[in-house]
């Protein structure tokens, strides 16, 4: 374990200034080079205590920024139109990197690392993932994955889109469990 100072609010590991105990590898391909954290050393930390004000004014000012944007695109909804088999299923799946650019064709631009998402996507239907503006803010995002514009349209109103042997599986299995209720027994 080596100790870093972090430069910016880190989920799930710290706020800005804190010295915290990270894994090598962590720290070494993540937080320094991507300058969310620097080693903790004497010097680091004198320079770090001598631009704390600077860094805490930049922060405050990307973060009030990322918050106008969160406002103006609150409830951005996108659709991914994919290939999928009849049950719903993706062919293939929807990644942070397909979200990215669909936001931007929405007239958000993100990068593929400011998509939370938890897994791939991977049937149609709406899902709602985390965009991350700043460390502090973030919006959610509605993601409409589905197979043409025309079913994109239908879940956006709320209509189920399953595949149509599915629904009717589903029809045929509730039939036969009422029979099955009603039949006398003897």
């Amino acid at each position: 374990m080596i100790e870093v100072i972090l430069m910016q609010r880190v989920d799930k590991l710290g706020q800005m200034g804190e010295v915290v105990k990270v894994r090598p590898g962590f720290a070494r391909n993540y937080l320094l080079p991507t300058g969310r954290a620097m080693r903790a050393s004497k010097d680091n930390l004198a320079r770090f205590e001598r631009e704390r004000v600077q860094l805490e004014a930049q922060n405050l000012k990307r973060r009030e920024e990322a918050e106008r944007i969160a406002e103006r695109v609150h409830g951005l909804s996108v659709t991914i139109i994919r290939a999928a088999g009849e049950s719903g299923s993706l062919y293939g799946s929807v990644t942070a990197r397909d979200i990215a650019e669909a936001c931007k064709g929405a007239g958000l631009s993100l990068d593929r690392t400011q998509i939370v998402l938890e897994q791939p996507i991977k049937t149609v239907g709406l899902v709602t993932v985390r965009a991350a503006l700043h460390p502090e803010v973030s919006i959610p995002v509605v993601v409409n994955v589905a197979r043409s514009p025309e079913e994109a349209e239908k879940q956006a109103r709320g209509e189920s889109v399953r595949g149509g042997e599915a629904e009717e599986e589903s029809l045929e299995a509730e039939l036969a469990a009422e029979l099955a209720q009603e039949a006398p027994r003897g």
